[in-house]
């Protein structure tokens, strides 16, 4: 049995709150990745054998390979159709925020956001919501992924008979990416319950780990192969690492959005590593995107917020910086250097 996770007054909103929606609009982060995307399409499976009319409209693209998952190929992309995509979200009497906690992270979405006339709805796991932003906020920090606490909640709805196979396969694909395979943030047994449940649907979790892992261009190899080669910085002293990537790099290796995904996790592989940093160039707005990923008790999220105009969790963050590369990198060894005592504390250890 897996532990309460909404009070019985959340419950109660939430049940009054979708049996009143007819028009549902669905949408998460710009740069949606398994867990924003998972966590759409299986609200969106579920709200549709409710009866519901669903659309998933997203800010910008997504990865290729969460293409596989039913429904993605009817996604709408907001900065491609942005004339239908307003006209669903002012139409919608139900908008669902999936997988983000604050109105930037929708960048320009923002806009028709703010001219919604029915309720909103926030599911979602980060630090810090914006609890002003939805008429009803669901925030769970510590689930490791929206796509379990998404789960749970089809659980305290007592409504697990309207989760099918297809949604079942989108939640075990957030969870699974937002977990980095089960490697970090999921050391609650609880997560391996709900993968037994989900296994009950009928998912092959095996044929969906390679969907999403085994689907790489090799373009994607050939750029991690240079950025482990060339691009890597491996401070010793600091068990910390720092790679950067610009886009004409990018070109190189013909890049594809998603052909960088992970490899900031990488460097972590490497003995006595607890933290590591990737700076790459957008190959769309003038910014440089930046993801960092730490272990144990090295607080990536408040890095974050300190040196990169971001957040996230505590050991998986990101943020952006409005500068050229060198200076980005150089920013960067800063940050590392200003936790250097904390880096440092432990000295003696061999392994991560």
């Amino acid at each position: 049995m897996l532990k309460p996770t909404l009070s019985p007054a959340e419950v109660k909103a939430l049940k009054k709150m979708l049996s009143e929606a007819k028009n549902v609009v669905l949408t998460c982060h710009t740069s949606p990745d398994g867990d924003a995307i998972g966590s759409c399409l299986a609200m969106q499976e579920y709200l549709v054998r409710r009866g519901k009319q669903a659309t998933v409209i997203v800010p910008n693209y997504f990865p290729d390979f969460l293409r596989w998952m039913n429904g993605a190929d009817k996604i709408i992309q907001y900065n491609r159709n942005y004339t239908l995509a307003k006209t669903l979200i002012a139409n919608a009497d139900l908008v669902v925020c999936m997988d983000f906690n604050e109105p930037s992270r929708i960048d320009e979405m923002q806009t028709p956001f703010r001219f919604i006339r029915g309720h909103k709805l926030m599911i979602d796991h980060h630090e810090n919501p914006d609890t002003s932003l939805c008429d009803l906020t669901l925030s769970r920090p510590e689930m490791s992924s929206t796509c379990e606490l998404l789960f749970r909640i089809f659980v305290a709805l007592d409504d697990l008979g309207n989760v099918n196979r297809h949604a079942a396969e989108d939640l075990y694909a957030g969870m699974c990416t937002d977990t980095g395979r089960f490697t970090y943030n999921s050391n609650n047994p609880e997560i391996f319950n709900i993968i037994a449940e989900l296994m009950r649907k009928g998912i092959d979790k095996d044929r969906i780990i390679r969907n999403i892992y085994n689907q790489n261009t090799e373009g994607r190899y050939r750029l991690m192969g240079y950025i482990l080669y060339e691009k890597l910085i491996v401070m010793h002293d600091l068990h910390a690492s720092i790679f950067s990537v610009t886009k004409d790099e990018l070109q190189q290796f013909h890049y594809l959005k998603g052909d960088a995904e992970g490899i900031v996790n990488m460097p972590l592989e490497i003995r006595g590593q607890k933290l590591s940093i990737a700076l790459r160039e957008d190959t769309e707005k003038p910014q440089i995107c930046v993801s960092i990923r730490s272990y144990d008790d090295f607080p990536a999220n408040e890095m974050a917020e300190r040196f990169f105009n971001g957040g996230g969790h505590f050991n998986a963050a990101g943020g952006r910086l409005f500068c050229p590369m060198d200076e980005a990198v150089e920013i960067a060894k800063q940050a590392v250097e200003a936790y250097r005592e904390l880096l440092t504390r432990d000295d003696n250890t061999t392994e991560n």
